[in-house]
């Protein structure tokens, strides 16, 4: 295991790939491109399924969007072999989908370890939703349901906090009566230590090294156990988070 010394990740970590009434990643594009400034292919990982969507119809979604800043997207399953294709990868991309299939495809195919040290190393990694869910110590802060069990919960440990893309606050006037986010990851606290980062919908966070800042127009907020949760405000540095 790295310490916190040694690692050179460069992690553009999103809440979401899509705001609502914007293409597909568009509202996102000026980072994406900061992000992969240096990257004309990329190799992107759609074991996530959103939708039941399959592996190629998946990755010819993000080809197009890539196409329109001109960076090339190759799917992961198109290499003959997958561990190969990360180690030799300029850039990585995962995307959103069910956390439980992505995590449980990545163990299958051997690329827990692969991807850990493709990261630590310095290589360019994007991940929404469920693909920013892999960058934390575990998945036991995902919002989706688990129709498949994958062998661990324990992801790839980007960073040393678990993430809540799609971060939801309360409303008072719905009539919802079942649980709220903040309810569920105080319930994770019972039993876990981990700090929590709630993403809302069009936030992010940049890491390089051992620097964190959150982007977007919202506030993210901040779970630790025994404390109340609290908030941080968008475009400072949260680099406590991991120092």
């Amino acid at each position: 295991m790295r310490s916190e010394k040694e690692t050179k990740r460069n992690l553009l970590i999103v809440s979401t790939s899509t705001v609502h009434g914007k293409p597909y990643l568009t509202y996102l594009t000026p980072e994406i491109e900061k992000h992969f400034e240096e990257v004309k292919e990329l190799v992107f990982v759609p074991f996530a399924r959103p939708s039941g969507l399959t592996w190629d119809a998946y990755t010819e979604v993000a080809r197009k969007y890539f196409h329109t800043i001109g960076i090339h997207v190759k799917g992961v399953h198109e290499f003959d072999n997958m561990q190969e294709a990360i180690r030799n990868a300029n850039g990585v991309f995962i995307g959103g989908g069910n956390t439980f299939v992505l995590l449980n495809e990545l163990y299958e195919n051997g690329l827990i370890e692969t991807l850990r040290d493709q990261i630590h190393s310095g290589m360019p990694y994007m991940g929404t939703s469920a693909g920013s869910n892999m960058l934390g110590m575990t998945v036991n802060n995902t919002n989706d349901m688990p129709i498949v069990y994958p062998p661990s919960f324990d992801a790839l440990g980007a960073v040393p906090f678990n993430i809540n893309p799609h971060y939801l606050d309360p409303d008072p006037n719905s009539k919802h009566m079942g649980e709220t986010r903040e309810t569920r990851i105080k319930e994770y606290h019972i039993y876990n230590d981990k700090i929590v980062v709630g993403l809302r919908e069009g936030s992010y966070l940049r890491v390089v090294g051992n620097q964190i800042s959150l982007g977007g127009e919202l506030t993210a907020r901040i779970f630790e156990k025994g404390k109340d949760p609290y908030e941080v405000t968008t475009e400072t540095d949260i680099s406590f988070l991991i120092q």
